[in-house]
């Protein structure tokens, strides 16, 4: 149900830039009326003015986020520019804006969610709207309303009409007790942070809703996700982005995690074709609703090491947190993905020494073209 205005207002302060929020599109210009209003005389008026096609139309929540953009940009590349409306609460930097539909979108607000879907006739939705472990950690309550009643309201929409609904989950919704190398599928989830109890919520009830009401749910459970098109925005993993921005223009880089931490990480292109390959499987090709999926693992140190290959005098130091450090002791170390890799073929492209190759010719490039202007 709604959330009144002064938890939605602190949801737009609080939501990091890379964890989800909530957001739709203005290239498509629909007046929001609600469903129940809406009589036969009135649905051409509320019909989007977009050709017929067997292309899925895809809603994607908490939008501008570490991997909204880039999604949609895949999708929309796939399934046409009109067919994938990009959705948040904030307001879309200028490239984002033009590059295709944009709507905002709460998903506090039931009412506006659900008109959304009706007005733009959403066949699939992509929920990435959450707040992050060290964020959710520092924001309790926050965490619980956007984390779980944000969902509720998602899972309750795609019931009602039919859509196929995507929920990402991650490393976090495992636990200290939960085996960590490597973890697989099913095993024990007692995770401590809000975040991940949020999450293995979100797979449960996913799963929950496929079997209660045959709901196409389908969900990824992410390892770390590294990409040069966002700052870090508050995850435990987000050191493995930090180190190449501060390295390229500092030259120095301070690490709030053991230099022998492993955890599972991703290269964002991965990550994305994986999410683009889960929506896109033959629902008779999935054994479970939700799956790991894994490209590398590494520590602190091992990162480090093969950054010095190309910038030898980097200076690295350590500097604990506490907070962070606990909920990565408390991680998987390695994800067992083999049940995506048989079911749906998955395979990773990006290990440890193509991430730190791209990861560097992008910032890299990225610094000259900003020092030339």
């Amino acid at each position: 149900m709604p959330v009144g205005r002064t938890l939605t207002r602190a949801v737009h302060q609080a939501l990091s830039p890379v964890c989800g929020c909530q957001v739709l599109s203005t290239s498509v210009r629909c007046i929001s009326f609600s469903p129940r209003q809406v009589t036969s005389s009135d649905a051409s008026f509320h019909s989007v003015s977009f050709s017929e096609t067997d292309h899925p139309r895809v809603l994607i929540t908490g939008g501008l986020g570490q991997l909204g953009v880039g999604l949609a940009k895949l999708l929309r590349k796939r399934y046409g520019n009109n067919n994938v409306i990009l959705s948040d609460i904030r307001k879309p930097p200028d490239h984002v804006f033009h590059s295709g539909p944009f709507i905002y979108s709460d998903i506090l607000d039931y009412k506006n969610l659900r008109e959304i879907v009706v007005n733009n006739r959403i066949t699939w939705m992509i929920h990435y709207s959450a707040l992050l472990s060290a964020v959710g950690e520092a924001n309790v309550q926050l965490a619980r309303a956007v984390n779980i009643t944000g969902l509720h309201n998602v899972l309750d929409i795609a019931a009602e009409h039919g859509l196929r609904l995507f929920v990402p989950s991650t490393i976090g919704a495992f636990g200290p007790t939960s085996p960590r190398n490597p973890t697989p599928d099913l095993c024990i989830q007692r995770p401590r942070t809000i975040y991940g109890v949020s999450k293995v919520h979100a797979e449960l009830m996913g799963e929950y809703y496929h079997h209660r009401y045959g709901m196409d749910f389908r969900c990824l459970r992410y390892p770390g996700i590294i990409s040069a098109d966002t700052q870090p925005g508050g995850g435990t993993t987000d050191y493995a982005v930090q180190i190449f921005h501060d390295a390229i223009k500092e030259g120095k880089f301070e690490c709030y995690l053991k230099p022998d931490t492993c955890l599972p990480m991703m290269y964002i292109d991965d990550c994305l074709r994986a999410t683009l390959e889960i929506l896109e499987a033959p629902a008779e090709c999935l054994t479970m609703r939700t799956y790991n999926i894994n490209a590398m693992s590494f520590n602190p140190e091992e990162l480090v090491n093969e950054v010095r290959k190309y910038l030898p005098d980097l200076q690295v130091s350590y500097n604990v947190d506490k907070v962070r450090q606990g909920i990565a002791d408390s991680w998987p170390v390695k994800f067992d993905d083999s049940n995506a890799r048989k079911d749906w073929g998955w395979k990773h492209d990006y290990d440890l020494s193509e991430l730190v190759t791209v990861m560097l010719n992008i910032l890299n490039s990225e610094t000259r073209v900003a020092r030339a202007n």
